[in-house]
């Protein structure tokens, strides 16, 4: 409703909106109720909500508000926008996520507007080669179709397509040859970059049926890429894609983190040493027998007291044991 009500307004009670583009907005619609409805069941689940909570509690945490405003500009910018985490990782795959990443962001800048409405184009002038650029019926700037800004402003989509086929290629020849990649890889992994560059080489087909064949196929080309996307667009909430509305999400594990660290630390019930906070153990000990992990012995002592170098000296021991002993 949402959607529809900024599509009804903002295209001038529908005086710009393109009949052409309703199959879009159909599947636009169809995306954004079954992403919605995907996303609040996800921050149903007890581990989601404990961290959606947690991460809350620790970005207006009292005395912190401040800081943590100014520092979410810089996790926005270095996780969400530069995605330096990946780049620790590898470079090649960072390479690709990038260019994937800004090839959408570039595509969806001008589709999604286009499709509601937002975004049209004037000719002004006499000279029938000068149009200027209307969004939300407010005119803003000019230029010249034979020029250079004019060429990039019409091939805008052009440059995404290029953008997100030139990281498909880059993904695939990582996993085809990469051995950590090739140890866990998916079907859907394959199926999520097949969309990729089906909706990308479907609109650069357009284009060549525009500029080079006189406009043969394109009627058919039309079709062909309006069903792509809309195929796309419903893979969002069901597929590898969803990663795109979790990951802003993970930005409050990180003020999680800060204030956990700031806090009292939990010590090792056979070391003593400390090992995690408290408020993480804590957590730990009420979300895991929500999904059916409950690690309390009948003496009433929890795995979770012990840091990790002692668990993997209780199984190394009862291993041990287990086969007769070191002997």
């Amino acid at each position: 409703m949402v959607v529809l009500i900024g599509v009804y307004f903002g295209s001038g009670r529908l005086q710009w909106f393109d009949p052409a583009l309703a199959g879009y907005l159909a599947g636009v619609l169809l995306a954004v109720f079954a992403t919605v409805y995907r996303y609040l069941l996800w921050l149903r689940r007890p581990p989601t909500a404990k961290l959606n909570e947690r991460g809350w509690e620790a970005f207006r945490a009292s005395g912190r508000r401040t800081r943590n405003a100014v520092g979410l500009v810089g996790l926005v910018g270095t996780n969400l926008l530069a995605q330096g985490f990946i780049r620790r990782r590898s470079f090649v795959r960072w390479t690709a996520h990038q260019l994937v990443f800004w090839g959408c962001v570039l595509a969806a800048a001008v589709t999604f507007p286009l499709t509601f409405g937002w975004l049209h184009f004037e000719s002004v002038g006499q000279m029938g080669s000068d149009y200027r650029t209307y969004i939300f019926n407010v005119g803003t700037v000019s230029f010249d179709s034979t020029s250079l800004a004019g060429f990039l402003f019409f091939h805008l989509l052009n440059v995404a397509a290029f953008l997100v086929i030139a990281g498909v290629i880059v993904f695939l020849y990582r996993r085809l040859r990469d051995p950590g990649a090739l140890a866990v890889e998916r079907s859907g992994d394959f199926l999520a970059l097949a969309g990729l560059f089906g909706v990308s080489i479907t609109g650069l087909f357009l284009t060549a049926s525009s500029l080079w064949l006189e406009g043969r196929f394109y009627s058919f080309l039309n079709n062909l890429h309006a069903l792509t996307v809309i195929l796309g667009l419903l893979y969002i909430p069901f597929g590898k894609l969803f990663h795109i509305f979790q990951r802003p999400a993970n930005l409050g594990i990180h003020y999680y983190r800060d204030l956990a660290r700031s806090g009292p630390q939990q010590d090792c019930s056979r070391c003593g040493e400390p090992y995690a906070s408290e408020l993480q153990v804590g957590d730990l000990k009420e979300v895991l027998p929500r999904v059916g992990f409950d690690y309390t012995d009948d003496r009433g002592d929890n795995w979770q007291d012990t840091c990790p170098a002692c668990r993997r000296k209780a199984v190394t021991l009862a291993q041990t044991a287990r086969v007769g002993g070191f002997g």
